[in-house]
């Protein structure tokens, strides 16, 4: 059985396409997907929230989402949940959470 520690799996739409960088003959794509969440509130209107997710792929497989991948459309992601930090210039600090992705499901085209 596959193991369930630090397992995610969304499936949502491209907000932007992939950006794509090389180091030593290997590539990394990052781009971010949206997922929908719909339902009522109390007052039983209708909510739809949004949230945002950091997708970064690594390798062979990278290089099929810089191919195919495009804005919009709908794609089902797997792998773990990463959490990093960075200062900036000014010395800020920035947190981040991506999810490293190990499989991949194109959906097909935006609708």
């Amino acid at each position: 059985m596959k193991s369930l520690r630090n397992s995610v799996q969304l499936i949502g739409r491209l907000g932007k396409d992939p950006e794509v960088k090389e180091f030593n003959k290997s590539k990394k794509a990052s781009f971010t997907i949206a997922t929908t969440d719909l339902y009522k509130n109390q007052k039983g209107a209708k909510v739809e929230d949004t949230q945002w997710h950091n997708i970064v792929i690594w390798g062979q497989l990278a290089g099929i989402a810089e191919k195919y991948l495009k804005k919009g459309m709908e794609v089902c992601v797997e792998g773990k949940l990463v959490h990093r930090n960075y200062e900036t210039d000014k010395g800020e600090k920035k947190y981040i959470t991506e999810i490293n992705v190990n499989d991949l499901v194109m959906f097909g085209k935006q609708d």
